[in-house]
């Protein structure tokens, strides 16, 4: 029997292990984990509540769908569920409008509005394909709410700080390591463009938050454009000090570097990479206006800069357009942390960057097929809920075609989430909501399904299954002011969302979206063409559209696709850029013959003799004196190391 002396001694060990394993910090970091999740099901919870609440009191028809319209619209982040919701009144409008004229267009003929109905969904799902984020939500539901609203009309019968200073700093402290390590700077860039693609929608989302922010949009549009243009000229820069002698490549990166004012040098060395003080970024973060000045500082320096040979020449421009953008970049991240902002211009004409139409084609191709069969299915069976099915099809093809690459993942997981929802939603509406007879009481049993489901949907893991869990439960209950227990009406529904459901899913694996590696040869073959356009068509009064275009086709690159692919990408962006300022300069000079000779071997796809032509226009242009022929001796030098680093890319498809 164990003395009691040992007994207490063993009580104190298990309880000093206990407090070891479940120590008071890690139970406060379970508990903030667990907090914002909670908090976001508490929220949604909330909404669904009053937008019910509302339609009851409104006496509407289809009250589920303001509880709908409530779940689809809260996000986890404030200004995501601001900015979506602001969209949603948008694209809620703008498809009442299309149903209004769709229904007096054509009164009392069932097969044009039918086709009208089909068409319009096409659009919509071809327009939410080109625009991005939750403007692409917008078109998406101007599309299926047109479809929602018919199916009610026809019944049965058929009739930042975090962020951006992040950016900065990881460019910074590569931006430290070009100067030692030339080539590991390579995966470095390659990191940095998938971040700065990713950039878009985080924006999107911050957009939602402010009116600041909203009015001041052109800034953060710059800043991610800056970001683009520095990647670009760093590309230049690595390409061409891999070309040159270490001694020569030492001597001419420290002439420029010596032109970069010590507070930013200090900022980069500060940032290097494995330093892993994060005093570089936090840098950017506290300071972004005084840190820009040091930049714009450093261009003027950079511009001005005595250069002997067309190769310091290339590396301090080519320095001096990298620090453009990234002070472009800093004034982004001064908006953000509510810092004196330098205004952006807004253009006068807004202009949509459309990288490639053919996805967009598809995507809308699919949804007429799939709505004008969904409507074909409902008049050849008149099924009394195949205008209901006619709709999920429509919100299924519209909504899960944003997805691209993964839609049809997504409509598996969307379907099983559908499933799992009328399961719960029939054991709530005949188990549980007889009992009940008063709202209070309808409220709670509401929220002990949606507040943990909303706390699964906040969690990173399989978020559209908890999503759909969600939204199409209260579709599913179908609340009314009456409840109906009726059976039969509920898995007559439940069949209908189903059905609907998965014709749509069927649809991306017969009509499958567009693969990464198709898209992104698309997009390198439609840049080429453009690219020699360029070369032959009229001048551009100024790079910034082919650079606004090529930022488009940049964003647009598949996260799949290879490195490689990227890489030509940029020279193209670089060489198109080089092209537009050359023809420029030589215009000037009265040597627009010469250059010419050497684009038209570019249009050839010949660009073994593009390069060789443009050795023949340096030597003309060395013996011209002044500022201007040496910096377009400089471009000529990045242009042609480009053509030649990648000669198969500029060659493809061409005609000698």
């Amino acid at each position: 029997m164990p003395q009691p002396n040992d007994l207490s001694r063993s009580l104190v060990l298990a309880s000093q292990r206990f407090m070891r394993v479940y120590n008071a910090q890690r139970l406060k970091a379970a508990l903030r984990a667990v907090a914002s999740p909670l908090l976001f099901g508490f929220r949604l919870w909330a909404s669904v509540c009053l937008a019910l609440y509302v339609a009851f009191w409104l006496e509407l028809d289809n009250a589920f769908w303001a509880g709908y319209t409530a779940v689809t619209v809260s996000q986890p982040r404030l200004g995501a569920s601001l900015r979506k919701g602001w969209f949603r009144m948008v694209g809620t409008v703008v498809g009442a409008a299309a149903v209004v004229a769709l229904t007096g267009s054509f009164p009392q003929d069932r097969g044009p509005f039918l086709i009208g109905l089909a068409l319009w969904g096409a659009g919509c799902t071809l327009v939410a394909t080109l625009l991005k984020n939750f403007a692409a939500y917008a078109a998406a539901l101007a599309g299926y709410t047109v479809a929602i609203i018919a199916s009610d009309e026809l019944g049965a019968t058929g009739g930042p700080d975090g962020i951006s200073s992040e950016i900065s700093g990881r460019f910074t402290r590569t931006l430290a390591m070009a100067e030692t390590d030339f080539d590991g700077t390579q995966q470095v860039r390659r990191e940095l463009a998938r971040r700065v693609i990713a950039l878009d929608p985080i924006i999107d989302e911050a957009l939602g938050e402010s009116s600041q922010l909203r009015y001041h949009s052109p800034v953060l549009q710059a800043a991610v454009d800056g970001l683009f243009a520095a990647l670009s000229s760093w590309r230049a820069i690595s390409v061409h000090l891999r070309s040159l002698a270490a001694d020569r490549a030492q001597r001419d990166l420290h002439a420029v570097l010596n032109r970069v004012p010590e507070e930013l040098r200090s900022a980069m060395e500060n940032s290097g990479l494995g330093s892993g003080s994060g005093a570089g970024p936090a840098r950017w973060g506290a300071d972004p206006v005084g840190l820009r000045r040091i930049c714009d500082r450093a261009v003027r320096r950079l511009i001005a800069l005595p250069a002997a040979s067309p190769s310091l020449r290339l590396i301090a421009d080519q320095t001096a357009e990298a620090l453009a953008g990234i002070s472009h970049a800093l004034n982004g991240l001064a908006l953000l942390v509510a810092d004196s902002v330098r205004p952006t211009p807004r253009r006068g004409s807004v202009r949509l960057r459309v990288p490639d139409w053919l996805p967009a084609l598809v995507n809308a191709g699919r949804a007429f097929v799939v709505i004008g069969a969904a409507e074909l299915f409902w008049i050849v069976t008149a099924w009394p809920n195949g205008a209901s099915a006619a709709a999920w099809a429509a919100i299924g093809v519209i909504l899960l075609a944003l997805r691209a690459d993964h839609a049809y993942d997504a409509a598996i997981v969307y379907m099983l989430g559908t499933g799992l929802g009328v399961a719960f939603a029939a054991l709530v509406k005949f188990a549980v909501l007889p009992q009940v007879v008063t709202y209070f009481g309808f409220s709670i049993i509401l929220g002990l399904y949606l507040v943990p489901t909303g706390a699964l949907i906040a969690q990173p893991r399989h978020p559209a299954l908890f999503t759909a869990m969600a939204a199409n439960f209260v579709p599913l209950l179908a609340p009314t002011n009456e409840m109906n227990y009726d059976t039969e009406q509920f898995y007559n529904s439940a069949l209908a969302i189903v059905a609907g459901l998965t014709s749509a899913t069927l649809s991306f694996r017969l009509i499958p979206p567009l693969s990464p590696a198709f898209r992104s040869r698309r997009l390198l073959a439609l840049t080429l063409r453009d690219l020699r356009r360029l070369a032959t068509g009229p001048i551009p009064r100024t790079p910034a559209d082919w650079e606004g275009h090529m930022y488009g086709r940049l964003s647009a690159m598949p996260d799949r696709a290879e490195p490689l692919q990227r890489a030509q990408l940029l020279a193209a962006l670089s060489v198109g850029t080089k092209i537009i300022q050359l023809r420029r300069i030589t215009q000037q000079l009265n040597l627009q013959s010469e250059l010419d000779a050497a684009l038209e071997s570019i249009v050839r796809g010949d660009s073994a003799a593009a390069v060789s032509r443009l050795a023949a226009l340096d030597k003309t242009l060395a013996t011209r004196p002044g500022a201007a022929a040496l910096r377009a001796r400089g471009r000529i030098l990045a242009m042609s190391e480009a053509l030649s680093q990648h000669a198969v890319y500029f060659d493809a498809g061409g005609f000698r």
